[in-house]
């Protein structure tokens, strides 16, 4: 059985579950459970982006929550088990970094979380320690709504990806 008919024919509160794995908003999650059957990949996808773009701030800070700050080992393998081997390869770039780039990580994730009231969220695969920590330094600047609209679209682009790896295990 492909992964995209499994997905299809999930009960629906594993299917739920499934999509909640890939993004933590229970609105899009319960969005996405009712759009099947997909078609094909790009069905799945498209609807995903689509119903996305339905949400809103509180469905998007719901999501955030379901991530670990960058670089924080710890978080992933406790409260984010369920998508821990995901986000051990997103983060991957965190891996060899320095202590000088790891504290530089931390204080900042501490100084975004004051400023904004959410987790610092960058699509973090394929990027290395320092890039992120340029990217955030950088986002700490932005305009509090203008920032809740960038990190909306990073979950988008981590949510992307988690959905490729359902049907591609």
């Amino acid at each position: 059985m492909s992964p995209l008919h499994r997905l299809n024919t999930l009960p629906v509160a594993e299917a739920r579950a499934e999509m909640l794995r890939c993004c933590g908003s229970s609105r899009w999650a319960d969005a996405m459970v009712r759009a099947r059957p997909f078609r094909d990949a790009s069905h799945l996808y498209g609807e995903a982006q689509w119903l996305w773009e339905q949400t809103g701030p509180d469905d998007w800070h719901e999501a955030f929550q379901h991530h670990p700050r960058i670089g924080d080992g710890a978080a992933l393998r406790q409260r984010f088990a369920s998508t821990a081997t995901w986000t051990s390869r997103e983060q991957a770039g965190v891996g060899g970094a320095s202590e000088v780039v790891l504290a530089g990580l931390a204080e900042g994730n501490r100084e975004y979380e004051r400023r904004f009231g959410f987790i610092f969220l960058v699509c973090a695969s394929g990027k290395g320690a320092e890039e992120m920590l340029a990217t955030l330094r950088e986002r700490l600047d932005h305009a509090p709504d203008d920032e809740l609209r960038i990190a909306a679209a990073e979950q988008a682009k981590i949510t992307r990806l988690r959905l490729e790896k359902l049907l591609n295990p």
